[in-house]
């Protein structure tokens, strides 16, 4: 498993989440996030997942 970084700002720039979770691989890691960002209501905020080698896998400005 590697760790992956989600992060949710508002437009003031305010982190609105943090967090790291654990996926298989990018595929995983793109569906992980986006159920998080569903859960959380932030899926149209400003938001990026990042893979451990600090590579975008999820972005939405």
């Amino acid at each position: 498993m590697r760790q992956y970084f989600l992060t949710v700002f508002d437009k003031s720039g305010e982190k609105l989440l943090d967090e790291s979770f654990d996926a298989s691989g990018n595929d995983e890691a793109k569906q992980i996030g986006r159920k998080r960002l569903d859960e959380e209501g932030y899926h149209e905020h400003t938001h990026r997942c990042v893979s451990p080698e600090a590579k975008l896998v999820l972005f939405h400005r």
